[in-house]
């Protein structure tokens, strides 16, 4: 799962901080919700072993997944 923490000299409750709010909280489900991410993030919980006997590096993860879509 995404955590996404933001901090603001000065927060409040006004009309632009709450249009702010809400278009994180969208893009924040929509990447949580990716199956790309969900794939990531089983990539991720597995251990160094695991990753090696599929021949991944826990820092090859994101490479990996998004391998078609990014070219690095």
């Amino acid at each position: 799962m995404a955590h996404i923490h933001t901090s603001a000299p000065h927060s409040g409750t006004g009309f632009f901080h709450n249009v702010g709010s809400a278009i994180l909280n969208f893009f924040t489900a929509i990447a949580e919700s990716n199956s790309r991410m969900r794939e990531a993030e089983r990539l991720n919980a597995m251990s160094d072993q695991e990753l090696a006997r599929i021949g991944l590096k826990r820092e090859d993860i994101a490479r990996h997944v998004f391998r078609d879509m990014y070219y690095v």
